[in-house]
């Protein structure tokens, strides 16, 4: 399954009015900008890439498979998408097995 269309594969995320992708020192702004209207706690340290991130963390965390996720980003080297890995204190690979077990099938 192909993760992106070859017609979408080059089109921007965020585009103008006409079209064209944004420069990301834009991107930046407007999301710093909605940080700031959304009175976040640290507004100025958010940027676009946090959504990447975002993503990347939550489908790890969530069993979404590592190659997968590395795909999706399109990383080269597996060990660029692992720096998205997160222990999280409150979970275990035994916790994901047993819900993983414990669903029908």
């Amino acid at each position: 399954m192909a993760l992106r269309s070859e017609a979408l594969k080059d089109a921007p995320v965020f585009a103008s009015a006409t079209g064209r992708p944004l420069a990301p020192s834009h991107i930046d702004r407007v999301v710093k900008r909605a940080a700031r209207a959304a009175e976040l706690e640290n507004a100025m340290n958010v940027s676009a890439h946090w959504f990447r991130h975002s993503h990347a963390t939550h489908a790890l965390d969530e069993g979404v498979p590592v190659h997968l996720v590395q795909a999706t980003l399109g990383h080269t080297s597996l060990d660029t998408t692992s720096k998205y890995l997160h222990v999280s204190p409150d979970r275990s690979s035994g916790e994901v097995l047993v819900k993983r077990w414990s669903e029908p099938f």
